[in-house]
């Protein structure tokens, strides 16, 4: 009995960044590697806003060109907390004058503001089927509010 498998691209990595962007098929990403964020702290005291940005590659099978598959992310604290979930439907086409057999890479990138509630540790889990792939890293705060801004910088008197 021949056993019938389907073929799902592969989960080639996802990477947490400063910034990333998907721009005619590549990845561009800034600050890619992150394993730690240091959260800023407003003057109440409370976290702020930081840019984060996920990147991810799929590497795709000529016998998977043109198919749609489920890729989902999701950021979560170490406590298991779900932070926020994202679905997106990858479909990759098959160029004209690709030679039979080609594999071809498929990416996506999230980038956003995002004020971390509290700090810790996270993942980011891609999960394509019953493929997955997690990336970690760990959101920390500064120890004491900083004593002043750009507003208490003051040039020496000239002259």
């Amino acid at each position: 009995m021949l056993a019938y498998r389907v073929r799902m691209p592969q989960i080639e990595y996802v990477t947490v960044a400063n910034h990333a962007e998907a721009v005619n098929g590549l990845l561009y990403l800034q600050g890619a590697g992150l394993t730690q964020i240091v959260q800023p702290i407003d003057g109440a005291g409370q976290p702020g806003v930081v840019h984060v940005g996920i990147g991810v590659s799929l590497v795709v099978g000529w016998n998977e060109t043109n198919e749609t598959f489920p890729l989902t992310l999701t950021v979560e604290h170490e406590d298991g907390e779900t932070i926020v979930t994202i679905e997106a439907p990858i479909e990759t086409g098959r160029p004209a004058g690709l030679p039979p057999g080609s594999d071809q890479r498929s990416v996506l990138a999230v980038s956003g503001e995002v004020q971390f509630v509290r700090p810790g540790g996270y993942r980011v889990r891609a999960r394509l089927e019953s493929q997955e792939s997690s990336v970690t890293f760990r959101v920390l705060r500064p120890s004491a509010p900083p004593a002043g801004g750009p507003a208490d910088f003051h040039l020496p008197p000239m002259g």
